[in-house]
């Protein structure tokens, strides 16, 4: 991985152009641990997920999981109710009062509730490591959307006892980033004391609590609330991923740093008030003051009610979306002669950031530019070779095993339509896409290098969470 490797993405939340960095989940080339990427802009909240989402989130969910992964299309949920609502208003302590000692019983108090959260993603052959909460004793765990982001295997250990469970989706919330997982066989789990974070004030003291730079062991950092109410947007400093946008955010000077996404913010009683989801940008020389942000706790509990009753929306997913085994590039251009030359001068070869791992397969399915089919996006070519059309999306490259493998899908083969209905630019063929759920059947047209058109029905499999 090139650009977005290690701890040093450059995703980052701003009021401007150049602002805080998105929630820190870290992610590395496996096996060796990550280390951050010097620089003169330090990014306390680098993600790997979202370094990742170049490539994750331009599949727009159109490959299919790892065979070993957790995921199912469906879920089982506990229901509205196996959901906490928000704890008591107490805020026990105001601006200065975090010293070492109400620093230790914050820690004492919220710690056992904890978990370390690990993926893997391998389509972009990465692992990552965020901050889950527990609660419910049952193994719900909330955590933010970018933690889960594209993961192929997930499992999460619970701090207390050192025990690691498998980890389900139960679902998630792109526009808000917050996501409820299940650990698998979990019970009688300590759950983390919650606030009410209509009550937060600007000045009360804060811990921050996090697997920070994902070292697998959970770090504090103390400082006070700073803003309320704040809204954030995510973009990418050098890539062409769509910016996304949080309202309501609580913002503190407490160090939130690389995976702490996810962990609890809490008041000086040891209450939970926030999620811990992005920090600034600063750079060095300048010595910026740190920013950190987090999702109040009474919106990211109403997220995840409202995933545990399977109430899905236009905002929230339950379970896990439909792929099909592509890998596309993004933009709203029609035209996959444009959306070649895009790819060329953004990303060079790879068309998604250069991240680690191998390709593999036999043959030539892209005019002599690569294998027939790939494991991984790590060696993923621009195909030279493209069907001759003026209007669908280019394929860049499939999944080997994939339903649009077996069916006969190559790189730089145009998928023109879905369902009989015109699929224009990579974004359009998405919203198409992501329109069907796991086990349904797509009827697929689309047109290979050589001219040839053909139509197959392409059964959809559950995927990573988008």
């Amino acid at each position: 991985m090139t650009e977005g490797s290690g701890y040093g993405s450059p995703y980052v939340y701003s009021d401007s152009p150049a602002g805080p960095g998105y929630g820190g989940y870290g992610s590395f080339p496996p096996p060796p641990p990550p280390k951050r990427r010097g620089g003169s802009v330090l990014s306390h909240l680098a993600v790997a997920v979202l370094a990742a989402a170049v490539g994750v989130g331009a599949t727009l969910a159109l490959y299919q999981p790892a065979s070993n992964s957790s995921a199912t299309a469906t879920p089982s949920l506990p229901g509205a109710g196996a959901v906490p609502g928000p704890g008591s208003s107490s805020q026990g302590g105001s601006s200065g009062s975090s010293g070492s000692a109400s620093e230790q019983n914050v820690i004492s108090k919220v710690q056992p509730g904890m978990v370390i959260i690990n993926s893997s993603l391998q389509y972009s052959s990465e692992a990552g490591a965020g901050t889950g909460m527990v609660i419910n004793g049952n193994g719900l765990v909330l955590t933010n959307n970018h933690v889960i982001e594209g993961s192929t295997k997930l499992s999460a250990t619970v701090v207390s006892t050192g025990k690691t469970y498998p980890a389900t989706v139960l679902g998630y919330s792109k526009t808000g980033d917050v996501a409820l997982i299940k650990l698998t066989g979990a019970s009688g789990l300590k759950t983390v004391p919650l606030g009410n974070s209509s009550a937060v004030k600007k000045g009360d003291s804060v811990v921050a609590l996090g697997n920070a730079q994902g070292q697998g062991s959970i770090v504090p950092a103390a400082g006070q609330i700073t803003g309320i109410n704040q809204t954030i947007t995510a973009s990418d400093q050098g890539g062409e991923i769509t910016s996304e946008t949080l309202h309501g955010m609580l913002e503190t000077n407490a160090s939130i740093v690389s995976g702490d996404s996810g962990g609890p913010l809490s008041n000086a009683s040891g209450q939970v008030i926030g999620m811990d989801t992005a920090g600034d940008s600063v750079n060095v020389g300048e010595q910026a003051p740190t920013a950190g942000f987090a999702i109040p706790i009474n919106t990211a509990l109403s997220v995840a009610r409202q995933i545990a009753a399977g109430q899905a929306s236009s905002s929230v997913s339950i379970g896990y979306p439909p792929f099909i085994g592509i890998y596309i590039a993004q933009g709203n251009s029609t035209n996959p002669q444009e959306q070649a030359s895009a790819q060329e001068q953004s990303g060079g070869g790879n068309p998604f950031g250069g991240f680690g791992g191998n390709g593999s397969g036999s043959g030539s399915g892209n005019g002599g530019a690569g294998p027939s089919c790939y494991n991984s996006n790590a060696n993923l070519q621009i195909p030279t070779d493209i069907a001759p059309v003026n209007s669908g999306t280019l394929v860049d490259g499939v999944i080997c095993g994939s339903p649009a493998a077996a069916a006969g899908l190559t790189g730089g083969a145009v998928i023109t339509s879905v369902n009989g209905q015109a699929a224009g630019s990579p974004q359009h063929l998405g919203g198409l896409l992501g329109k069907l759920k796991p086990g349904d059947t797509a009827s697929i047209t689309w047109v290979s290098p050589a001219g040839k058109q053909t139509t197959s029905s392409l059964h959809l499999v559950a995927g990573p969470p988008q």
